[in-house]
């Protein structure tokens, strides 16, 4: 199945640069560009992408606030958001998270980093860049913890495997990370990934980064 992409960035050299790039990869095509956010929101809708890799600072409306819209729209439930940027800070990792992207990266990756997230993303699982994953947890870490603070109820419902994947997936870990350090297979780990986020109503592994903090599953003082 062709992944469609679509470019919202402000500067047409790089849009040129990621077009060449999608459409020399034999499972992906760009399918229409955008300049601004509110051109990417229109453009989603109307050419029906799978992926939009989105810039944040844009005219008229940046990347955030389209994301925020794209992923509110019931119309465009599936679509995922790809955010790729050259600020990589904790701002602008949390705000992308609550926005609905599923994915955070800077521009500094190489090509080949790049359509592997993009087939990541598209797929419906989550990805931040280390990086992204970094700047998030410090964001957390500067944050005082409410005093008395105790786990959500929502906790009850995932098995005590599943409160351990998901402390490391809020610590950054990959599958295979998680898998070593478990000592199960990747399959194994992504999947109990997958069956806490959907226990948690967590759209995807991002924003189960996020879960992990405000129920008080993922401590920063055990980083």
């Amino acid at each position: 199945m062709t992944i469609r992409v679509l470019l919202a960035d402000d500067q047409a050299l790089l849009r040129g640069t990621f077009r060449m790039l999608v459409d020399s990869a034999p499972d992906m095509e760009v399918v229409a560009e955008a300049a601004t956010g509110r051109e990417a929101v229109a453009l989603t809708r109307s050419h029906r992408a799978d992926l939009v890799l989105m810039d944040i600072r844009m005219p008229d409306l940046d990347g955030l606030a389209a994301t925020r819209m794209i992923s509110e729209d019931e119309d465009l439930a599936g679509v995922r958001v790809l955010v790729l940027t050259t600020f990589e800070n904790d701002e602008y990792v949390a705000e992308a998270l609550r926005a609905g992207a599923s994915g955070f990266l800077g521009k500094g990756i190489n090509p080949d980093e790049l359509l592997d997230a993009i087939r990541v993303v598209a797929a419906g699982d989550s990805l931040l860049s280390p990086t992204a994953t970094k700047s998030l947890i410090a964001r957390f870490l500067a944050q005082p913890a409410p005093p008395g603070r105790t786990p959500s109820p929502q906790l009850a419902a995932l098995t005590p495997r599943e409160r351990e994947v998901v402390a490391l997936v809020a610590a950054g870990l990959s599958n295979d990370e998680i898998a070593e350090r478990l000592f199960v297979t990747p399959l194994t780990a992504k999947t109990h990934a997958n069956r806490a986020m959907t226990k948690l109503g967590a759209r995807d592994r991002a924003q189960l980064v996020v879960i992990a903090y405000r129920t008080g599953l993922a401590r920063p003082d055990a980083l």
